[in-house]
């Protein structure tokens, strides 16, 4: 596997918190883990973009495992760590995670769209 420039990026944003203005902000964290059959990138992350009152209305993150579609119930079950949070009372759908770049890139044009959403008039 090759490296992936980008994780340095990523790990350099450990505890940032991104004003995005009009009481919205993002947190970041992330920090090398071994890797694991459930972490096998060996990057523990959590972005998350939060609204005035602190709740959690974007995340992307793999601090836990989220459950297959119900459409996959007699397949074999892959446990995916790997996920995001949709909005407030989302558990989570899977995220294939291909490399930090990709996970930056897929965060920040989410977060860009539910601020857009979050924003109209």
């Amino acid at each position: 596997m090759s490296r992936d420039p980008a994780v340095d990026t990523l790990l350099d944003l450990h505890d940032s918190i991104l004003d995005q203005g009009g009481g919205y902000w993002i947190k970041i964290e992330a920090w090398r883990v071994a890797p694991s059959a459930a972490v096998p990138h060996g990057i523990h992350y959590s972005l998350t973009l939060h609204e005035p009152g602190g709740d959690r209305i974007l995340g992307y993150d793999n601090a836990h495992a989220v459950k297959p579609p119900r459409k996959f119930k007699y397949a074999g079950r892959v446990l995916a760590y790997d996920h995001k949070h949709r909005h407030v009372s989302d558990k989570g759908v899977p995220y294939e995670f291909k490399d930090a770049q990709q996970l930056l890139v897929d965060f920040f044009a989410d977060a860009d769209r539910v601020l857009s959403e979050v924003r109209k008039p």
